[in-house]
């Protein structure tokens, strides 16, 4: 059995990233994914690794950029308002098809807001994030184990397709403390023959640039960027599915809001109530096969999250309107109980969407 140790989800995050052979991080401060930085700020310069605190997030997304080109695995995090402000630089990264790895711990918003934690920047990620037509891989993890595996499957998902990954984690996930086991596989970087590190007089130079101005050439680059996004939706979809096999409702979360539901779902189930759940954990893209399939049996489903209401809509989409589906939310640095996901699931039972 694998050794494991006690770390923080921020921690895991900044470790695993180091295992994965990212070499150069660049951020700026922000609660509550602060811990990331000041890990990297200690182990960068003890292994030959580059740490930088840029003077704000926007230097610090624009440095991620530079790395890219070069073919380098690269990192930077923030928290909320922080992606805000990387918006601009996340989409020249996908105009120039780079590989990076961004990581959001999410607070309360809107604007400033609180340090508390939040899901509320799902249409931000799952959407691009900032201007044009782009998506990234959005992974959602549950647990301080899956922090640390999904950094490096983030890694490696960006550079096996050319586009930026994001760590989309609520604060809890960040600021919580569970055994961790590091020794985990690590697929080598693919080679980069698109990166401009250096000619050396055996090819022609490379050009990384995220500007087109002609119309007819920046439409066929779109278009075949989109390709490439369906092919990362036929096989990167990701997801876990919790006592569905004979479930009439249907909880949808992720992060800490698909831990808590889980404790529901145990006592529902002493209860005798079929429920089940299904933790989207890439984001984007969504899991919509198995929301689909799901509806050919759920009669209800129940999107439990920490914002207003925003992975709601992916699981109206998925199943195609065939089943209610509600909200059980908390905001503003809230989270939801297992009493509350288990008051909605008895309301459900008791208004007939469970028969």
């Amino acid at each position: 059995m694998a050794e494991k140790v006690l770390m923080k989800g921020n921690e895991a995050i900044a470790e695993a990233a180091l295992h994965a052979g990212c070499r150069h991080y660049f951020g700026y401060p922000i609660t509550p994914q602060t811990e990331i930085a000041a890990y990297m700020a200690k182990r960068m310069p003890k292994i030959g690794g580059t740490f930088l605190q840029a003077e704000s997030e926007i230097a610090a997304i624009n440095m991620v950029y530079g790395v890219a080109s070069a073919g380098y695995r690269v990192m930077t995090s923030s928290s909320s308002p922080g992606i805000s402000l990387k918006g601009e630089g996340l989409s020249y990264l996908a105009g120039a098809d780079l590989p990076a790895l961004v990581v959001n711990v999410q607070r309360g918003g809107p604007g400033l807001g609180g340090i508390q934690p939040s899901q509320s920047d799902y249409f931000q990620a799952t959407r691009g994030g900032g201007h044009g037509d782009y998506h990234m891989i959005v992974l959602a993890p549950a647990s301080v184990q899956e922090m640390a595996e999904l950094t490096i499957k983030g890694f490696e998902l960006a550079d096996t397709y050319r586009m930026t990954s994001m760590i989309l984690a609520d604060g809890t996930m960040g600021q919580m403390m569970e055994p961790v086991a590091l020794d985990l596989e690590v697929k080598p970087a693919p080679a980069k023959p698109w990166a401009t590190n250096g000619t050396k007089l055996q090819r022609e130079h490379n050009i990384v640039n995220s500007l087109s101005l002609v119309p007819d050439e920046l439409e066929q680059l779109n278009f075949a960027r989109y390709e490439r996004y369906r092919t990362v939706e036929e096989n990167v979809v990701m997801y876990e599915e919790y006592m569905m096999e004979d479930a009439d409702i249907c909880i949808a979360a992720f992060g800490i809001a698909a831990r808590v539901s889980k404790n529901a779902i145990n006592e529902a189930r002493r209860q005798g109530i079929k429920v089940g759940m299904i933790r989207p954990i890439t984001l984007w893209p969504f899991p919509k096969e198995v929301f689909r399939r799901a509806a050919d049996h759920v009669k209800t489903f129940i999107s439990v999250e920490l914002s207003m209401g925003q992975m709601i809509e992916d699981v109206r989409l998925a199943t195609e309107c065939r089943a209610p589906v509600l909200l059980c939310n908390r905001v503003g640095g809230m989270i939801p109980s297992p009493e509350q996901v288990l008051e909605t699931i008895q309301n459900v039972v008791k208004n007939g969407g469970a028969n």
